[in-house]
């Protein structure tokens, strides 16, 4: 029998959380745009299943794709690319938070980062806001390749010490779609979330102090270029983009390896 990755196949694209398939358990892709997220879904998988695309913030359905037995792995819009239209972005990312803080069958959270620039100020926000499900999450820090092994290996240790106070139940390891590193190696903390008879309460007590824009209870959300915020009221992620005139930081390559 093929391990369950090996054997994914697309099932279908959602819009709306009302048309979600019945599940068992699903593991679930996260990332900023460009960071080699449906790459490193196509490594798991050992074939190409997502759309690697040249222009970030394509994405715009939640995508699943099938391992068998009621489970899945379910592929999530990028988040903080701020070029993408407002009237387009805003569907999806109210899609987005709606996803994260009430999909029952959902086991555990993969944030995908560029090895070169982790835990950006909008990854730290994701990680903070997705804290209370009491969900865990691994981090892939993709595009390893791009690093000497003695820098990869410096980069781990700093974000695997980061991320100590960032998420009580957080993992860490470099990744490598090009080269196929790491991939086994996620494969198996990812089967070992769908092998749990159950996920888990999707709201654990000790919610984190989060600013507060306004008198609404969301997380405010700050970076270079881009402002938005995170209403967990209405689970939607918002992000803003930079007025006319400001600079809004490098622009992305536009290899999405």
């Amino acid at each position: 029998m093929l391990p369950p990755f090996r054997s994914a196949i697309f099932f279908k694209s959602v819009a709306a959380l009302e048309q979600a398939p019945a599940s068992a358990a699903e593991i679930a892709f996260a990332g900023r745009s460009n960071t080699g997220k449906s790459s490193a879904i196509n490594a798991l998988t050992g074939r190409r299943l997502a759309q690697v695309s040249k222009t970030p913030g394509r994405t715009r359905l939640i995508n699943y794709y099938a391992l068998g037995e009621e489970r899945f792995l379910v592929d999530l819009p990028g988040y903080g690319y701020s070029k993408v239209p407002a009237a387009i972005r805003a569907p999806w990312e109210a899609l987005l938070g709606g996803y994260l803080r009430g999909r029952t069958p959902l086991r555990g959270l993969a944030i995908v980062m560029d090895v070169r620039h982790p835990l950006t100020m909008l990854d730290r926000h994701m990680l903070e806001w997705f804290r209370p499900t009491g969900r865990p999450v691994h981090v892939l820090l993709t595009k390893a390749d791009k690093l000497s092994r003695e820098a990869g290996r410096t980069v781990l240790r700093r974000v695997a010490s980061e991320l100590a106070a960032l998420a009580g139940n957080a993992s860490v390891q470099l990744f490598s779609s090009l080269k196929n590193t790491g991939v086994d190696e996620a494969a198996g903390v990812f089967e070992a979330w769908l092998a749990r008879s159950s996920p888990g309460p999707l709201e654990a007590p000790g919610e984190p102090e989060v600013k507060t824009p306004g008198k609404t209870g969301g997380l405010e959300i700050k970076a270079p270029g881009l402002k938005g915020e995170i209403s967990p009221g209405q689970n939607a992620l918002r992000f803003k983009a930079p007025r006319s005139g400001r600079r809004s930081g490098r622009r992305p390559k536009p290899s999405d390896v």
